[in-house]
């Protein structure tokens, strides 16, 4: 490959290096004022409580905008949320060349079609295996374990030397649906010499040996068998393996299945059109639900984060209309949870639990397995490819420095201790931050993409903490106020804890401040709406002890 003049091989992450979730990697080849950019993923991570109304949270792409004329493509490694769920969102406002496996493109047309407001993006198909040329960079995909058919580990060739972006991956020798992690391909990358190892730190804290899926068929099938009732199992809807053992389970233990939630049903029908189901018997339909007999019945389920819309938490609440569970039924949690959603789960459990339904997790009993690699399968990784430098990502502050450690402990030359915005030249020279780039979060609420100001998430959060009071005032020509002021409280106390209405106090305020100002200054709405406000607030704060928000209309007749 022949390099250019005064050409750099950079790394910048936008999202994913400091956090879990909403990976965005971007590469630079080329001089300073005119290198080509690469995108690895474009992911969403789940919005927290305290983002009230949001959905998703999206990495800020204003540095791609700037560089779009500059951009040669995105590249996706596979199709979990975390890596290619900003895609619909996003794109339009780059509009590069996509490149992806087949399952991933049919998850983003199933999204597509979904989404009404959604583009058509035009896709290209690779599978591992294949090698590919975007822009100056050479692109390897490399066939590797993880939880979802079809993820890839990307080795990234430029005239300055190689790159191997791991994705998510594990090594699990006997996975029931998709690839074992290419070893030979990895050790001879290695051998050719690797610059740089960009490589998943989501299990970097964790030093014991990870089951196999089959491990966790077996376990399922344990607990299916030994159930009198019905036994639903809740998992991640694109772990298609994870359904497949599900279902094999069943399967055994003669029982029929069931596929309850959108989601899990869209991935299921991505995965049959594919070939990954062969060998799974029908699924039941909702309509045969009532007449199968208990012990004769597993169903799949969305809602193993609790998420309030989702199949388990709408059953939790005796909410879905012909599907339900009782007492001496089993729900499984065949999942991991995911930071942050805690509370959710848990909230959904105990309703079950309420109900006499045993819940099994796998703390009771490996029910799960991780689609991320623990601390022995990290060292391998290092001693397959023999980096220069390793770039821990896809972590938490934690996270990252854990697998520093290791990286460090394993003879790797150069670690980069890196984070979001870092600009990380890689070659020529030693590897450094040379720049900061702006980067940011954006919230998908409802239809509409933005910050918090812009979507009113900063203030609806004060709103759910002290509530809001509108207030409207009319006066005559003479700007005596006519009548009683009309006043409106959401989200207050409705009495000061001693019997009077809250309301009520807050008028004889008003109009006791209001009648208190001098006639000719009453002209001035300012100093109406001013005053009309702090009698709120000081009222509001004396029985209360919080400052509420307070609007003031003013008419004149």
């Amino acid at each position: 490959m022949f390099v250019s003049n005064n050409a750099e091989f950079i790394f910048l992450p936008l999202g994913g290096v400091g956090e879990i979730g909403m990976n965005l990697a971007v590469y630079g080849y080329g001089p300073e004022n005119d290198r080509e950019w690469l995108i690895v993923d474009m992911g969403v991570s789940f919005a927290s409580f305290d983002l009230l109304g949001a959905d998703v949270v999206l990495p800020d792409i204003c540095f791609l905008k700037n560089e779009r004329h500059n951009i040669c493509g995105l590249v996706l490694t596979h199709a979990h949320e975390d890596h290619f769920g900003a895609v619909l969102d996003l794109w339009p406002q780059l509009k590069v060349p996509v490149y992806c496996t087949a399952f991933t493109a049919g998850l983003l047309e199933i999204k597509r079609e979904v989404d009404f407001y959604s583009y058509k993006i035009p896709l290209n198909i690779f599978k591992a295996g294949d090698r590919f040329q975007v822009g100056p960079f050479e692109i390897e995909a490399i066939a590797v374990s993880h939880s979802i058919p079809d993820p890839v580990s990307l080795a990234i060739r430029t005239p300055l030397g190689t790159l191997l972006h791991t994705g998510d991956w594990k090594i699990d020798k006997a996975p029931i649906e998709g690839s074992v992690t290419n070893e030979k391909r990895f050790r001879k990358i290695g051998e050719e010499g690797v610059l740089a190892l960009v490589c998943d730190s989501t299990n970097a804290l964790i030093d014991e040996n990870s089951l196999s899926e089959q491990d966790v068929k077996q376990n399922l099938e344990n607990i299916i068998m030994k159930t009198s009732g019905r036994v639903a199992v809740t998992t991640f809807a694109s772990n298609i393996g994870r359904i497949k053992s599900i279902a094999l389970a069943a399967e055994k233990a003669e029982r029929r299945v069931l596929l309850v939630g959108r989601s899990m049903k869209r991935n299921v029908a991505v995965a049959e059109e594919l070939g990954y189901m062969k060998g799974i018997a029908p699924f039941l339909s909702e309509e045969d639900y009532s007449f199968t007999p208990r012990e004769r019945i597993v169903l799949i389920l969305t809602g193993s984060q609790g998420e309030l819309r989702a199949a388990l938490a709408k059953i939790a609440r005796d909410e879905m209309r012909n599907i339900a569970l009782t007492a001496g039924d089993v729900v499984v949690y065949s999942s991991r949870n995911i930071p942050g959603n805690e509370k959710a789960i848990v909230d959904t459990q105990n309703r079950l639990i309420d109900r006499g339904i045993k819940i099994i997790t796998d703390h009771d009993i490996p029910v799960h397995v991780s689609g991320h690699p623990y601390r022995d399968q990290l060292k391998q990784m290092h001693a397959w490819i023999k980096p220069q430098i390793l770039v821990p990502v896809h972590g938490e502050a934690a996270h990252l420095e854990a697998h520093a450690s290791l990286g460090e402990s394993s003879s790797i030359k150069t670690v980069a201790r890196i984070r979001n915005g870092d600009v990380l030249r890689l070659a020529p020279g030693r590897a450094e931050v040379i720049d900061q780039a702006p980067v940011g979060r954006l919230y998908k609420d409802g239809n509409l993409l933005g910050n918090e100001d812009e979507l009113g998430i900063r203030e609806r959060r004060k709103l759910s903490y002290v509530g809001h009071v509108a207030i409207s005032l009319l006066f005559d020509q003479s700007h005596e106020l006519m009548g009683k002021p009309k006043l409106i409280a959401l989200g207050l106390p409705e009495t000061d804890g001693q019997g009077t209405f809250l309301e009520e106090i807050l008028l004889n305020s008003i109009k006791y401040t209001v009648d208190n100002i001098p006639k000719l200054r009453r002209r001035d709405e300012g100093v109406v709406r001013k005053a009309a406000r702090k009698a709120v607030h000081s009222a509001v704060n004396e029985i209360w002890g919080k400052k509420t928000i307070v609007t003031v209309f003013l008419h004149r007749i």
